[in-house]
């Protein structure tokens, strides 16, 4: 009877133990809202348009489908969703959280500014989602990369890891560009999709520009919520916000130039 008891006692500690396992992903969902965006670190200027009103955001704060995440000149956010995927919106930013809440694989419209995306993969499987511009439409199996939309109505798209899918939002045809890790792709409002990754100077100066005005932030606030680890790795306290290079310095101005300063005066 004993050695049937331990049997026992042996398969119902392995029922517990595969019951936990099953159970384990439900339990880390269920520190995130199932249809909600939480701030999990953030630094400057955070808000959100909520009900025709500017609410102020602070990490642990949640954002609903269907409102507008905001970023000052100054603000840096990074939110997580149920699934582990997470985004982090760069400074001068209007971004809608699932515009439309039906559905749930639409995750961002960038109406402004620049956003960073982690996919996560769900049991190795493609997690599908996608983010919107005006001009764009990008479809997601589970990768890194970000997107930038300003006010000439143009959307650049850059992968870090995986592949995306990227169609005209305004010229609609059954063309879709993929777009795999280390390329990019520009979408002009007025012009057919091209190759991906054939114009590298122009992303680099859209890149730039973008950076020039955030690295500050990030050198000031040592990286979200006051050095707090991002998805892709590092705390920020090197300068810059994460995936960005250190701009150039500018050039010495030319010869003759009547606004350059006069040499010192020899003694």
């Amino acid at each position: 009877m004993a050695v049937v008891r331990k049997k026992r006692n042996r398969w119902g500690w392995a029922l517990l133990a595969v019951l936990a396992l099953v159970a384990l992903p439900g339990v880390v969902r269920a520190q995130f809202p199932a249809n909600a965006a939480t701030l999990v670190s953030a630094v400057g200027e955070i808000s959100v348009l909520r009900n025709g009103s500017i609410w102020v955001l602070f990490p642990n704060d949640l954002v609903q489908p269907g409102e507008t995440i905001v970023t000052g000149e100054d603000g840096f956010a990074e939110f997580q969703i149920a699934d582990g995927s997470s985004f982090q919106v760069y400074p001068d930013s209007r971004v809608v959280f699932r515009k439309n809440p039906t559905t749930l694989g639409d995750l961002l419209d960038v109406f402004l500014g620049r956003v960073k995306v982690y996919i996560q993969h769900l049991g190795g499987r493609p997690n599908r989602h996608r983010v919107f511009t005006p001009t764009a439409v990008i479809s997601v199996r589970g990768t890194v990369f970000e997107v930038s939309f300003d006010q000439t109505e143009t959307t650049l798209i850059a992968v870090d890891e995986g592949t995306v899918g990227v169609s005209h939002r305004l010229l609609p045809s059954a063309q879709e560009v993929s777009v795999e890790a280390g390329q990019s792709l520009i979408v002009y409002p007025d012009a057919p999709l091209a190759k991906a990754g054939v114009d590298k100077s122009r992303v680099v100066r859209i890149m730039d520009g973008l950076a020039r005005a955030a690295a500050s932030v990030w050198q000031r606030g040592g990286g979200p919520g006051g050095g707090s680890t991002s998805p892709g790795g590092g705390n920020g306290g090197g300068g810059g916000l994460p995936g960005d290079e250190e701009a150039p310095e500018a050039p010495p101005p030319p010869a003759g130039d009547p606004e350059a300063p006069a040499p010192p005066a020899a003694p």
